[in-house]
């Protein structure tokens, strides 16, 4: 059946692309989650009345964080492709695409971070702060446990959008599913397979999706 609606389809292929683009999503979102979350909490707690205030530190990261989140990342791509062949030796391959995907992903994810902790109830910091509570306790104890649907929320968001990112990053040879549907689909007039590889893009993010909105509900104790 496949066969017949999808004859230029090489399977081996296809699933070896699928898993390069579960590979570059998976390493890129779990390293994007400690960044973003380490960059956001630096924005919240350096900001004014907060823990940390200091305007130039504050002004200094969201404006890093504003500048890449800024840049497309197609273009980001290019350039880092000095530095990406400076770190891993090639800007080929799986693992040469994912300084391109966390770079690019970890400053939205840190903006996402930051509007979730301005949403806490300022009153439960100042209780804690009150208590004489110290500022990693009030991150382990508060910041991160009044937060954590918005995110993990935010998390799922990224991941799908790193998703994304793959596909793009596959243009210029980065393997994976991007990187099939142009070269054997796109460029060999092989309709079928990059059709096939837009379904199988379409499901990770389903289940990316799915998964997100599982453990989201779980922890949200409201």
């Amino acid at each position: 059946m496949l066969t017949s609606v999808f004859p230029n389809v090489d399977w081996d292929k296809m699933w070896q692309a699928t898993y390069e683009t579960l590979y570059m999503t998976t390493i890129a979102t779990v390293i994007t989650f400690i960044l973003g979350l380490v960059i956001g909490i630096l924005l919240f707690l350096s900001s004014p009345n907060q823990l940390w205030a200091n305007k130039l530190v504050n002004f200094l990261t969201g404006s890093i964080v504003n500048i890449f989140r800024s840049i497309p990342f197609i273009v980001l791509i290019i350039l880092l492709i000095p530095f990406t062949k400076f770190l891993l030796g090639t800007i080929r391959g799986a693992n040469a695409a994912l300084p391109a995907l966390i770079i690019g992903a970890a400053p939205f994810y840190a903006r996402m971070v930051l509007i979730s902790l301005r949403e806490i109830d300022k009153g439960v910091i100042e209780a804690a702060r009150s208590m004489g509570a110290k500022t990693s306790t009030i991150i382990w104890k508060v910041l991160i446990p009044e937060s954590l649907p918005a995110l993990i929320s935010g998390i799922t968001v990224t991941a799908v959008a790193l998703v994304g990112y793959t596909a793009m990053a596959g243009i210029i040879g980065a393997g994976g599913l991007g990187n099939l549907a142009f070269l054997d689909g796109f460029q060999r007039n092989r309709e079928d397979v990059t059709l096939m590889a837009t379904i199988l893009i379409l499901i990770v993010v389903f289940v990316i999706q799915w998964i997100g909105d599982f453990i989201t509900v779980k922890t949200d104790k409201r």
